[in-house]
């Protein structure tokens, strides 16, 4: 009799599990609330894998072996809880792949900010190196479907912390942790130590000789290192002095130090500018030497690559003001980055849907280099209670309204940085919808 699993979530990863599902001789059945794309639907159907849209059997459901929960179902959702009653196992698409993969190694990269850059990055260092790798997880393919359709002997994994809630044994051969900044916070009781427990967790099965990437100048990370029993190498990245093993940057110049070798290189040379990068490209520096890339690769590898659609993406440059795209940052640290490394005036496009920010953090900056707000959302009254005061702020509640009244108030040298701080669900599908959204208005102009 076969295992049968459940899947929840008919998205990238609750897909990609249900192929590597099947064709490890699982009963599958794949579930969701919503409508379930088309694209995915015919794939389900050409593997003949059931499935349900707009509904969950929950008979059917609660008779599961095992439950693989899409990291998008919250905790607090009343047919998790039932499934948890039942004392059903539940599982995440990672822990699943984790199971299949054989031999080959994982690089896995989690942390409130940067994460999908560093990802990106660590990916191009390897296979520049000349690693045959997959970039899976949060861009590209889900981790199981690469293992089902086209397994590789590295995998670079962008993980999120909902994703590491529901792993038991998936373990990382090199695990990076980027920084820890409030976010998401409301899936997690509005309490920072259960997201950082979250955190944490990718480097819970870690043995001694796997790799632990961290960043050293991350107050809340090397505050609360110490709660958990880290087995693993640590190999932390710093700003702020010389380290006998890990990163560091002094004088402008990287310093890479890993085993006996060392490499340095000037941040002058680094394709992606910006000190938020400079932290990603030690971070993916060390992960690519903890798999063996050499440095001479790693350093050819950090000039070349191109920086990616929606983060800090420049569209065009209209009567000498110049579009920038940072649809990418969903929370307040991102914006944060974003706007620190700015060097002419800015008009922000700020907004969308909030989980809980603290914006006053981002006071500071903008006093000193925001001209004015345009809040693109349903929502901005939070924005305009803590800026009201600062800058001048008005309301859009399109990407053409917002690109419109950002271009009346910006004049020649300024730049109109679109770097929300919030998720786009109240008015866009999602990141990349309003990042394209934002950069056709700015071609309307």
């Amino acid at each position: 009799m076969s295992k049968c699993i459940v899947i929840l979530g008919a998205g990238e990863s609750g897909v990609g599990a249900a192929l590597l599902a099947k064709q490890q001789g699982y009963n599958v059945f794949v579930s969701d609330g919503g409508a379930i794309k088309a694209s995915y639907k015919k794939e389900l159907a050409d593997n003949n894998i059931a499935y349900e849209e707009a509904n969950h059997n929950e008979e059917k459901i609660l008779s599961a072996d095992e439950v693989m929960k899409s990291p998008g179902i919250p905790e607090k959702s009343e047919l998790v809880k039932k499934i948890r009653a039942m004392g059903i196992p539940v599982i995440s698409e990672i822990e699943f792949a984790y199971r299949y993969k054989g031999s080959s190694k994982i690089i896995a990269i989690t942390g409130s900010n940067g994460k999908t850059t560093t990802t990106a990055l660590t990916h191009h260092i390897c296979k520049h190196g000349g690693a045959d790798c997959a970039m899976v997880g949060n861009i590209g393919y889900s981790f199981a479907r690469q293992v089902a359709v086209d397994p590789k002997p590295l995998y670079v994994a962008e993980i999120s912390s909902f994703q590491l809630d529901d792993i038991v044994t998936f373990r990382p051969d090199v695990a990076v942790l980027t920084n820890i900044t409030e976010d998401h916070l409301d899936r997690y009781d509005y309490k920072m130590e259960n997201y950082i427990n979250s955190k944490f967790r990718i480097a819970m099965n870690q043995q001694p000789e796997d790799v632990f990437i961290y960043s050293l100048d991350d107050e809340v990370t090397t505050k609360t290192l110490t709660n958990y029993h880290i087995k693993s190498t640590l190999a932390p990245f710093t700003m702020s002095k010389p380290l006998p093993q890990g990163a560091y940057l002094m004088n402008q110049k990287l310093h890479l130090k890993w085993k006996s070798e060392e490499m340095q290189m000037s941040i002058e040379d680094f394709a992606l500018k910006g000190k938020h990068n400079q932290y990603n490209s030690m971070a993916a520096s060390l992960a690519a030497s903890a798999v063996d890339i050499r440095k001479e690769k790693i350093r050819e590898a950090l000039q070349t690559f191109q920086s990616l659609e929606h983060r800090m993406e420049p569209v065009a440059t209209i009567k000498n003001v110049e579009f920038i795209n940072d649809s990418k940052a969903t929370n307040v640290n991102s914006t944060w980055f974003a706007l620190e490394s700015m060097k002419k005036p800015v008009v922000l496009i700020l907004g969308g849907v909030d989980k809980g920010n603290d914006y006053s953090l981002l006071t500071e900056l903008v006093q000193e280099k925001v001209k004015a707000i345009v809040c693109m959302g349903t929502d901005n009254k939070k924005i305009h209670d803590v800026f009201g005061e600062v800058v001048s702020t008005i309301d859009a509640t399109s990407a053409q309204e917002a690109v419109q009244a950002a271009f009346r108030f910006a004049e020649k040298g300024d730049v109109v940085l679109l770097s929300p701080a919030c998720a786009s669900f109240d008015l866009f599908k999602n990141y990349e919808d309003r990042g394209n959204q934002f950069k056709k208005a700015v071609k309307e102009l």
